[in-house]
């Protein structure tokens, strides 16, 4: 008997765009010789199953299944590609959790930690991870932009503490530009981190669990044509991506080994892609993606793409790792 996935995208944030390209390179990808796949649009609005004809049927919220043509179908297993909330936040997670039905994300404390940047590396700290200065800002706190340049520096990094895909980042060179960036940020969040600016190779780190094994994938140099590595560089081809990265061996087992380390102290499952900047030879980390980019262009692909796994051998991993926890 095929089992039944249901390949969730869309979401709730200024990412839905982004995971429904995910999502729909999923569903060309995961092999239909093994299993029946329905793709699913999570909105605000609606949560539907959308045919390969474009129709589209309500989801039922009381156990996630489907009535298609009188058929009621109950997924096996769910294939998480929100990015952003409600899939990278715990959310969808829980939910799941609850319906006892297998996902192939992390779980939801993991995925509420992670996405929450201010959280995280405040929980890694303790554990010798290096990370920029920062300075935490909610909406409606007042705030002195002397205070926190003396603290920061300049030019400093303004973010959204809960969002991806660079939406409501900033970099900032001026002391005047400070409370625009600021703005900008909590049109995203209602919470801000102010990080010092880190000068050095940045690299993204894939880590996931392979056929039972946790396995760092070949690293990523990120060089951005833009200021930094923005949603132009990230998706609108601002930037390279050099994979394997240009980094000495030294500087690839150093960041190996802190990739894996963070993957294993959070008790990771699934997918995850770490950002890191190395700042005098030690790699300083800019946070965790747990629902990373899945098109055929984006990191991780690329990534596995160098240690010799396709993509189909990627998604249905996941899937058999899920489904085995049931």
């Amino acid at each position: 008997m095929k089992k039944n996935i249901a390949i969730i995208m869309g979401g709730y944030s200024s990412e839905y765009a982004i995971s429904l390209k995910t999502g729909n390179v999923v569903y060309k990808h995961l092999s239909k010789e093994i299993y029946n796949t329905y793709k699913v649009h999570i909105f605000k609005d609606k949560w539907v199953c959308v045919t390969t004809d474009e129709k589209e049927f309500p989801i039922d919220r009381n156990d996630f299944s489907v009535t298609i043509d009188d058929i009621k179908i109950i997924f096996d297993c769910v294939f998480n590609a929100i990015h952003g909330t409600p899939g990278e936040d715990g959310y969808i997670q829980g939910y799941l959790e609850l319906l006892d039905i297998p996902h192939t994300s992390c779980g939801m404390y993991q995925a509420a930690l992670t996405f929450n940047k201010r959280d995280l590396l405040s929980t890694l700290k303790p554990y010798g991870i290096k990370c920029a200065t920062s300075y935490y800002l909610n909406a409606g706190d007042p705030f002195d932009v002397q205070t926190i340049v003396a603290k920061v520096g300049l030019p400093c990094f303004v973010k959204a503490n809960k969002a991806g895909s660079s939406f409501g980042i900033s970099k900032v060179h001026e002391i005047s530009a400070l409370p625009n960036a600021i703005a900008i940020a909590l049109k995203e969040d209602d919470e801000v981190i102010i990080e010092s600016f880190l000068d050095g190779v940045e690299v993204s780190v894939g880590v996931i669990n392979y056929k039972g094994e946790i396995t760092v994938l070949p690293i990523t140099e990120i060089v951005s044509e833009n200021d930094f590595f923005d949603y132009e560089a990230k998706y609108l081809g601002k930037s390279q991506e050099i994979t394997p990265a240009r980094i000495s061996p030294e500087m690839e087992a150093q960041v190996n080994k802190i990739a894996k380390e963070i993957y294993e102290i959070l008790k990771m499952e699934g997918f995850s892609r770490s950002e890191f900047i190395f700042k005098n030879g030690v790699p300083h980390l800019l946070e965790v993606n747990t629902v990373p980019g899945m098109t055929e262009e984006s990191i991780l692909p690329q990534q596995a793409k160098v240690a010799g796994i396709s993509l189909p051998e990627l998604f249905g991993n996941a899937i058999e790792l899920a489904l085995s926890k049931k």
